[in-house]
């Protein structure tokens, strides 16, 4: 890759990733706040049930650009170095591995903002995302506050990734060899291509979304114990609620993800098109 074609892509992937976290993010919250109370384990409604559904809005808002950026700018640089370079019938392993190396680097920003996301979705009263932030610093500490779930949460992400980067890779490649005569995918196209891919997705790895939940929510005196561990609480789910309680939030979350693919990737490609053809034409 050229020097300048290469921090073209750079740039492109680090702010078309970032406009299209904050976008999904803004438009589809309330969703999210639902799948969270649904599977939190003092129930739907005193979770909070249908009010207030944009509690944790602020946290999510000043993390959702960043932590896409940092996925995309990593795994469109993984899959560009690698693509080149690998066999054909290879290309899904690059797109696995990309997309899980992208997913935990992203982590380093996305489970702070879980945590103080999830605790004011679910919290009883108004207090501020501000002030669950610092009690979670103070009381619990760095690894088992601000960072609890870290582990359960790339445990979700990981297969999420997995599963869905190389169906994306897919649906793109055959619909362009087959429809488009090898012409590249219009920004729409690429969204229907995430919608099927995040639904999948989705539905597949809910059981692992419910225990990183609760995970996060979990009691703090538990948590503090070493108590709470992803198998444990995977084993308490399902001897309170068998598999209903594993996918618990299945509807809302599977409707997020999947609304939320045709967006996020259709607003992705667009701005990431959009950003490489402003800055090469910037060169001229």
């Amino acid at each position: 890759m050229h020097t300048e074609s290469a921090s073209n892509l750079y740039l492109a992937s680090f702010l078309g990733g970032g406009v299209a976290g904050l976008f999904v993010d803004g438009v589809l919250f309330p969703l999210d706040t639902l799948k969270t109370r649904l599977q939190a384990e003092q129930g739907f409604y005193k979770a909070g049930g249908f009010k207030g559904i944009y509690k944790g809005i602020g946290p999510q808002s000043l993390g959702s650009a960043p932590q896409a950026a940092l996925f995309f700018l990593t795994y469109e640089s993984i899959k560009y170095f690698s693509e080149k370079n690998v066999p054909q019938h290879f290309l899904p392993v690059v797109h696995m591995a990309g997309a899980s190396v992208a997913e935990v680097v992203a982590c380093i920003i996305r489970v702070p903002v879980e945590v103080v996301k999830q605790r004011r979705q679910t919290h009883p009263g108004n207090k501020s995302s501000m002030k669950i932030f610092l009690s979670a610093y103070k009381h619990e500490g760095f690894r088992k506050g601000l960072y609890r779930g870290f582990g359960s949460t790339v445990m979700r992400e990981i297969p999420f990734s997995a599963i869905q980067f190389p169906i994306l890779e897919y649906l793109k490649m055959t619909y362009r060899n087959v429809f488009k005569n090898n012409i590249p995918l219009e920004s729409w196209e690429v969204a229907v291509c995430g919608f099927i891919a995040g639904g999948f997705s989705a539905a597949v790895t809910t059981p692992l979304d419910v225990v990183k939940t609760r995970i996060m929510l979990a009691d703090r005196k538990l948590a503090m114990s070493g108590e709470i561990t992803f198998g444990n609480t995977m084993k308490s789910i399902y001897a309170a609620n068998g598999f209903k309680g594993l996918f618990a939030g299945f509807i809302p979350r599977v409707l997020w993800i999947t609304v939320g693919g045709y967006i996020f990737f259709g607003s992705y490609d667009f701005s990431r098109n959009l950003f490489i053809r402003v800055s090469s034409e910037s060169t001229y």
